[in-house]
């Protein structure tokens, strides 16, 4: 008897191990990066457990009831909710654990995305004066120097906070006004290190222990995230820049947003940043135009005084 083109749903394997065969391939086979497999296995696990671990074999009525779950989520948490729940069906479909693909009864909410908050130029004169204050100090703390070089990379270079929290200690020549980072998905770019950036890791760096595998060590690793985030809520706060306007990532918004301000080329800024896709390079666009229609409303000669 011939076998059936789409083989039945394999009912002896539970979610879980179906959940972590999928998470495997896309570590492995489509090269996603940690993050992105932790908050897939965060998504799949609780929709999992909220359709009493049948997510593998779940129907469209079972989906629909999922997704009224989420009706009070933000539209973003529903389409992350459901893009990951759509890959996993697809996945399944495509190992033969399942004789069809559901994935199209889940919702798909609009892409609607938000301008990114981003500073003025004014905001980072701040910082950057408080910088100098604080270094001016004497005696000169060593941590003043640190924060001197988290502040100029992520600015000046518009590095990712994991990204930078990582650096290896000699990641940064003084000779070399470029960087080789490798990025979400395993992809390498080069991102340009202006002589600021490069004095200030180079200070910093005379206080880092040779032995030390990390540019910004604490402990026996590298400096979290989390810390980097109070450090730069702190420094916001010292110059009177509101912290709860500021972060790491919005340095990063900041630093490409005032390249495309003055003129930077978008694929360029696309390099820079290591976006894989445009459009997401592309939201910049808008936050300038936001600006340009300001100074239409507010500087054309024929708005009303």
């Amino acid at each position: 008897m011939r076998a059936p083109d789409h083989p039945l749903p394999d009912a002896a394997l539970p979610d879980a191990a179906l959940i972590e065969r999928f998470l495997e391939m896309m570590a492995a086979e489509r090269g996603a990066a940690a993050n992105t497999v932790a908050a897939y296995r965060s998504d799949l696990a609780l929709a999992s457990r909220s359709l009493d671990g049948a997510l593998a074999s779940a129907d469209d009525e079972s989906l629909a009831r999922l997704a009224a779950e989420w009706s009070a989520l933000a539209r973003s948490s529903v389409a992350r909710k459901a893009a990951a729940l759509r890959r996993f069906f697809a996945f399944l479909a495509d190992e033969g654990h399942r004789a069809d693909d559901p994935g199209a009864a889940l919702p798909r909410p609009g892409a609607g995305r938000g301008l990114p908050k981003t500073l003025s130029h004014a905001d980072i004169d701040r910082l950057f004066a408080a910088i100098v204050d604080r270094l001016a100090r004497d005696p000169a703390d060593p941590l003043d120097l640190r924060l001197a070089a988290l502040i100029e990379l992520l600015y000046g270079s518009g590095l990712r906070a994991s990204e930078l929290v990582s650096l290896p200690r000699n990641a940064i020549a003084p000779d070399r006004p470029f960087l080789i980072l490798k990025g979400k998905g395993g992809r390498e770019r080069m991102v340009p290190l202006s002589d600021r950036a490069r004095a200030a890791v180079a200070a910093w760096r005379a206080h880092v222990p040779v032995e030390r595998m990390w540019l910004f060590p604490s402990g026996r690793t590298h400096l979290s995230r989390m810390r980097l985030y109070q450090l730069v809520k702190a420094l916001a706060a010292d110059a009177g820049v509101p912290p709860d306007r500021i972060s790491p990532h919005v340095l990063r918004h900041a630093f490409a947003t005032h390249l495309l301000e003055g003129g930077a080329d978008l694929r360029a800024l696309q390099a820079m940043l290591g976006h894989a896709d445009i459009a997401t390079t592309e939201i910049y666009t808008h936050v300038d135009a936001s600006r340009l229609v300001e100074l239409v409303n507010t500087r054309h000669p024929l708005t009303d005084p």
